[in-house]
């Protein structure tokens, strides 16, 4: 294996990123260095690139990764080079409480590449703790799909099952319709969930309507909360699901989505809050006199750890779940920084999941 590699860096925030050649990732004891065959471009990437997340610099960013395992190091025993792999975009330690009990997304001394270590626009990456973190693929998924698990598929898929816990016949409403909306909107529709998308994209919301979504709601904008137009967001929300949602999630992450998402549930329904709450809304108020009264029930949804992927894995491979749907285009590292800069507009960046091929 060559010694250096081309990687997609940035080395302040907001500065335009570069394609350079790096040096390729040093194995970590117990973990893995992949080759990258594909990664995908996500609005985490834009936020912790913007500056909203801060991560140390310089920095590669990507966490969404599908390839070929090079290099394995001291102590690991279930995976082997020339393994095809993917893996959460979470990384847990492998030791503590919560990862031996299979929750490594909320492990307290979690690594995630892309944010605390380089990441995956790049054509190698290492994962920490292999044994934990990754994931053998399917001979039937391929590198594109499987690019667009590690974070919004796999974070929307728990997010819908585990804590939304939808069935057939329910009615769920998402929130925001970019990568981890439509996700949740693919994997909703499959369970047989009537669905209702909202966005300000037309082309978001043509794309949720070919996913399954069975109604959908434009939204008008930013807006502040408790404006006439969230009001009448709600109103169509709650309309559209025939008394108000059983399952909500937002895909977005401001205080007002939030705020019209659990107002827009029917007694005793569930709130997912899967789009990040950065910055002021990270602290915003909640309606609660509706949340108690109602017997809502709000959760936060963080990723999903490698041992829940079996289940989602399953539905990809009988056909009840196809991720390549969410593929916008596929480009390169080039590519994947355009895309990147993209995310400043949500309308550029509508509409599915950018792929690039390193």
């Amino acid at each position: 294996m060559t010694d250096v590699m081309r990687a997609v860096v940035y080395d302040r925030v907001g500065e335009r990123p570069r394609v350079t050649e790096v040096a390729v990732p040093d194995c970590p004891v117990g973990g893995a260095v992949v080759r990258v065959e594909a990664t995908g471009v996500c609005r985490s990437d834009w936020h912790a690139w913007r500056g909203h997340d801060p991560v140390p610099l310089p920095m590669i960013p990507g966490h969404e990764f599908a390839g070929v395992i090079t290099e394995i190091g001291a102590g690991v025993t279930r995976f082997a080079p020339g393994d095809r792999v993917t893996a959460p975009f979470v990384n847990g330690c492998g030791r503590c409480e919560w990862c031996r009990s299979g929750d490594a997304q909320v492990c307290p001394d979690q690594t995630q590449p892309g944010f605390t270590r380089n990441g995956s626009f790049a054509e190698y990456v290492a994962v920490t703790a292999a044994d934990t973190n990754l994931v053998r693929l399917p001979d039937t998924v391929g590198a594109d799909a499987a690019a667009a698990l590690g974070c919004r598929f796999a974070t929307a898929f728990r997010a819908v099952t585990t804590h939304g816990r939808v069935r057939a016949g329910d009615a769920v409403a998402v929130f925001g319709c970019g990568g981890v909306g439509l996700s949740a909107v693919m994997v909703a529709a499959a369970l047989g969930a009537r669905v209702t998308a909202v966005d300000v994209s037309d082309a978001a919301l043509d794309r949720a309507r070919g996913l399954g979504a069975v109604r959908t709601v434009r939204a008008p904008g930013a807006s502040g909360e408790g404006s006439a137009d969230d009001a009448r967001v709600e109103a169509a929300v709650i309309d559209a699901t025939n008394g108000g949602a059983h399952v909500t999630i937002d895909g977005i992450g401001t205080a007002a989505t939030a705020t019209a998402a659990i107002r827009s549930l029917r007694r005793r329904g569930r709130h997912v809050q899967v789009g990040l709450m950065l910055g002021d809304a990270a602290t915003a108020p909640l309606p609660w006199g509706r949340v108690i009264a109602w017997e809502i029930t709000v959760f936060g949804s963080h990723g999903m750890s490698a041992r829940d992927y079996p289940a989602m894995l399953a539905m990809l491979e009988d056909g009840s779940l196809d991720p390549r749907r969410l593929v916008r285009s596929v480009t390169d590292l080039d590519g994947a920084i355009g895309a990147l800069l993209d995310m400043d507009s949500p309308q550029r960046s509508a509409g599915g999941i950018v792929v690039a091929r390193p």
